[in-house]
């Protein structure tokens, strides 16, 4: 399926998802590969995710010709919730240890979680800045037509530390259920600026400049991965976590902007 990637957003309803991922458990019988791993690996990924697990889902697909990769990206906060209500995930991968944190308190991962990738926050804005934004500061003042992402998912939790740290009360006119939506709004000149993560920046970059600043080294966003431990596919959920850590995905993520351990 390395052409062809299907993807579930988490904006659906649970039990859109929890019927759209049955149909795709692990009892797919497709053929399998040499280390044994077969079927469907159901992986919940953090919405900043999206391009470098495309990618490495179709290496592991190339590397694993028994297994499809199945990808259902958004906001970590509603991730957790998902696999919380039983939706059959196999691995979790989340933007913020919390969210990570609140599924093994509440049993869902059961593994420790290993961190793979960092990233940190960067200005994003329309091509040609008609904002004239020159940094955090802008984000307080009335004019600008601002987005930030909605306050309890990660990328809104890490805008908040580091208005904290500027001093900043911020004036956003919209706020998005993940960092992908809030990007939308930037590359669609729908706003004149946003925080994202400087990954999302970087893929974006034909529609879209970037402006660091320096409060953005106080919120540093981790990236935890684990399998689930109801997994349905526990033999291939396993093989991807391992794979995520691997230097082929380490060099997939640093060129993407990621900061790796």
């Amino acid at each position: 399926m390395s052409t062809a990637k299907r993807f579930l957003r988490c904006a659906v309803p649970v039990a859109v998802v929890l019927a759209a991922l049955t149909g795709c458990s692990s009892a797919d019988t497709s053929d399998e590969d040499a280390t044994g791993i077969r079927g469907t690996v159901n992986v919940f990924a953090a919405a900043s995710l999206t391009e470098t697990f495309t990618t490495l889902g179709e290496r592991f697909e190339a590397a694993n010709p028994g297994v499809d990769v199945v990808f259902n990206f958004g906001g970590s906060s509603t991730l957790a919730e998902q696999i919380a209500q039983g939706a059959p995930a196999d691995v979790f991968a989340s933007a913020a240890p919390r969210n990570m944190q609140q599924a093994v308190d509440s049993g869902e991962i059961t593994a420790a979680p290993v961190t793979f990738a960092r990233n940190r926050l960067e200005i994003a804005v329309p091509t040609g800045n008609p904002g004239s934004i020159s940094g955090l500061a802008d984000f307080g003042r009335p004019q600008p037509r601002i987005a930030l992402c909605a306050e309890q998912v990660p990328c809104g939790a890490a805008a908040q530390k580091v208005f904290d740290a500027a001093g900043v009360t911020p004036q956003p006119d919209t706020r998005e259920r993940d960092v992908k939506a809030v990007l939308t709004k930037v590359r669609l000149g729908e706003v004149d600026a946003a925080l994202v993560y400087r990954t999302d920046v970087r893929s974006a970059e034909d529609t879209v400049m970037g402006i660091e600043f320096p409060e953005a080294d106080k919120a540093i966003t981790d990236y935890p991965i684990a399998p689930v431990a109801a997994a349905p596919n526990p033999a291939a959920a396993a093989a991807f976590v391992q794979f995520i850590g691997s230097p082929q995905a380490r060099t997939v993520f640093t060129t993407a902007g990621f900061d790796t351990p």
